[in-house]
């Protein structure tokens, strides 16, 4: 691996450390060299979140976040530039992390949230960063707001209690630790579930947020929906009415069985809830009002329990109760969208043959246009007059915001981490169609290694993807960055194999069901057919992956028939039936396994078992690295440990990288590091 010399790791220069008196966690300096990409260099960069553009469509407030490896912790920051991306401006230069910026009072103030007076509350201040104000005093976190229209009563998110705690039955023992479990779902991905997120509703005269009210008061049912939702799941309509929000309402067994969740619309003056999209039995999630008040749009899928359904978009007429699914001739899930300005048509980005592109659709869903095609992902995307503002990022680089125009022409505007790319040499990303076991062509990235020598032979990875069902677009990811793997002199191939959606439904709904199957022969497709270039190393072969890329991992060591050197499985699946009864959602492993181990009836599910890779240990024979976090909830560490174990009584060379305090990624910045040289250090030493 290329030396990076850091200087100042995710700090900025000791003038401005000397100024605040504090070192800030803000842009560093770093010099790379070797012009090859480190992990340095990868929790160096700043990482651009959400955008809102001003009521005159003239400026732009984004967030950008830091990370200081030294400090081990993050911090988030404001930016102010013109829509044209001229004059941009840090505004935000504190530790209290701001976030979630938007425009109010005309464009004159910018409101937000920050934990500068100890929880996370509410503020505003000048578009310069001046004038700091406290608007809220609320006595628990507000984790996301919206003003209404008129700015006169504030949407904001906050967590109220879940359940009875010990202490609750028993007062005489507030020490005690133990919790009491009578129902499924006591956790949740990375938490042992006290608490849920509730809607809640204020006046706002423009200085203070007055009589604070929850729209669901007294149900045990979380809004937004746990782990990922946040403000995007509630909306005001065009008149400040009413209130649309995401939620299932179902709790214990019921919930950790279903995927049914629906979009609710509370009307403030009757206070009374009307469910839109009862009878549609998947998950209903992301209202959006249209702009002149006559349509509501929101993500659709149509199977209750499967997570992985294509999301639809749908849009309802409010005077007719009329419901359209748009998106029906984009054979793909809506992964985001926006209204157009003249209420007539939406846009959405969404994945088709490996990369997720900008489109345009009527609401009658009769007219679908493409606008924007290239190798890289569009993001979130909004409309500004004439043009559209969104996020773009490929394999060779992470977010920045863009400018689209109408007919689809991208210019950027931002130029976050340009000072670090301007160092470093991406290896070159090239599509390639394999043909498959079957007779199906599979669309396959291949990264190269930078200076790369076709007259050479390379060590090649063999890349699984997770999900089971995310595509392989032309993602950037923090961690499994293609460009770190391929610095290290490796071609990394990454097929977009059965069960990826961006290539139609069929194609996308092999695998559910079938995890040891198709999907698998797939894998094997991609690294034969390269494993025949003369530039790979075929004696040199690596598998990697996380979490159904982790199960595809553990499951290839016991069939890859010595065709690999070396294996890493991250949050992996070892054993299916001890998966069956630690996972807390059971609606994906109802639907992907096929039902429990223990109905012999149920010949899916016994397929599925049958293929559990703990039953192929006695074919294990290679070098294998686990990677766990023991806060991963929705695959237990055992699973790791299991692996470990197993691999270690076999006497099989393997090692155990396993982490107390992360989730199903990693997201501490030394926890980052140390994930990034453990991956290298494995690699090397067994395909270098």
């Amino acid at each position: 691996m290329m030396s990076a010399t850091l200087l100042l790791a995710g700090i900025p220069t000791a003038e401005a450390a000397e100024k605040n008196n504090d070192p800030l966690i803000g842009k560093s300096d770093l010099v790379i060299k070797g012009g090859r990409m480190t992990p340095e260099a990868l929790w160096a960069m700043g990482r651009i979140g959400g955008f809102n553009v001003s009521p005159d469509n003239k400026k732009i407030v984004y967030t950008v976040a830091y990370y200081s490896v030294p400090q081990n912790k993050s911090n988030r920051e404001i930016f102010v530039m013109n829509t044209d991306g001229t004059n941009n401006q840090q505004i935000t230069h504190t530790l209290f992390g701001e976030n979630e910026a938007v425009w109010i009072k005309g464009g004159n103030k910018i409101a937000f949230l920050c934990s500068e007076s100890g929880s996370s509350q509410l503020w505003e201040m000048n578009p310069d960063g001046s004038d700091r104000k406290q608007l809220s005093n609320y006595d628990k976190d507000i984790e996301g707001f919206s003003f209404s229209p008129d700015e006169k009563k504030i949407l904001f998110i906050s967590q109220v209690k879940y359940g009875e705690r010990t202490v609750d039955k028993y007062p005489d023992l507030p020490k005690a630790s133990g919790t009491i479990v009578e129902d499924l779902m006591y956790k949740h991905w990375d938490e042992w579930v006290t608490s849920i997120p509730h809607p809640f509703v204020a006046d706002f005269d423009g200085t203070v947020l007055t009589n604070i009210a929850d729209i669901m008061v007294g149900e045990q049912f979380e809004s937004p929906m746990k782990p990922f939702g946040g403000i995007e799941q509630l909306a005001w309509d065009a008149k400040g009415e009413n209130i649309a929000y995401t939620s299932r309402k179902k709790i214990g067994k019921e919930y950790a069985f279903s995927t049914n969740s629906d979009i609710y619309i509370f009307n403030l003056a009757t206070k009374q809830t009307k469910n839109i999209t009862e009878g549609m039995m998947g998950y209903d999630t992301n209202p959006q009002y249209s702009p002149d008040g006559k349509y509501i749009a929101w993500q659709s899928m149509e199977r209750d329990g499967y997570e992985s359904d294509q999301n639809r978009l749908f849009v309802m007429n409010l005077l007719t109760g009329e419901k359209t699914f748009v998106s029906k001739a984009f054979d793909s899930s809506v992964e985001s969208f926006s209204w157009n300005n003249d209420s007539k048509s939406l846009y959405f980005t969404g994945v088709w043959h490996a990369t997720s592109q900008i489109y345009n659709v009527d609401c009658t869903g009769k007219k679908l246009q493409k606008l924007t095609s290239g190798i890289h992902d569009y993001g979130i995307v909004k409309q500004v007059g004439k043009k559209l503002l969104t996020t773009r990022h490929s394999m060779s680089m992470a977010d920045e915001i863009y400018a689209v125009s109408l007919k689809g022409e991208a210019r950027q505007l931002t130029f976050e981490n340009k000072y670090i790319y301007d160092q470093i040499e991406m290896g070159k990303v090239e599509q390639r169609w394999i043909k498959t076991t079957d007779g199906k062509e599979m669309l396959t990235w291949i990264i190269y290694p930078p200076k790369f020598d076709p007259s050479k032979k390379y060590p090649t990875l063999l890349y699984c993807e997770g999900g089971p069902q995310s595509p392989i677009s032309q993602f950037w990811s923090f961690r499994w960055n293609f460009q770190m793997m391929a610095s290290n002199d490796y071609i990394i191939v990454a097929p977009n194999r059965r069960g990826l959606p961006g290539f139609g439904k069929e194609w996308n709904e092999e695998i559910s069901g079938d995890y040891g199957g198709q999907c698998m022969k797939d894998y094997f497709s991609a690294i034969d057919s390269m494993a025949k270039e003369p530039f790979v190393n075929a004696d040199k072969l690596g598998c990697v992956g996380a979490s159904f890329g982790g199960f595809s991992v553990y499951w290839l060591a016991g069939h890859h028939n010595k065709r690999f050197k070396a294996f890493i499985a991250h949050d992996g699946i070892f054993n299916m039936e001890q998966q069956y009864l630690e996972t807390e959602e059971m609606w994906f492993a109802n639907w992907d396994m096929g039902g429990a181990y223990w109905d012999k009836n149920n010949k899916t599910a016994q397929n599925t078992f049958a293929n559990s890779p703990h039953k192929f240990v006695d074919k294990w024979d290679t070098p294998i690295l686990c990677i766990h976090g023991e806060k991963d909830y929705r695959i237990l560490a055992s699973q790791g440990m299991s692996a470990f174990n197993a691999a270690q009584l076999k006497g099989i060379p393997s090692q155990l990288l396993i982490y107390p305090d992360e989730n199903h990624w990693v997201l501490q910045p030394q926890n980052g590091i140390l994930w990034q040289r453990t991956f290298a250090a494995w690699l090397d030493k067994w395909l270098k």
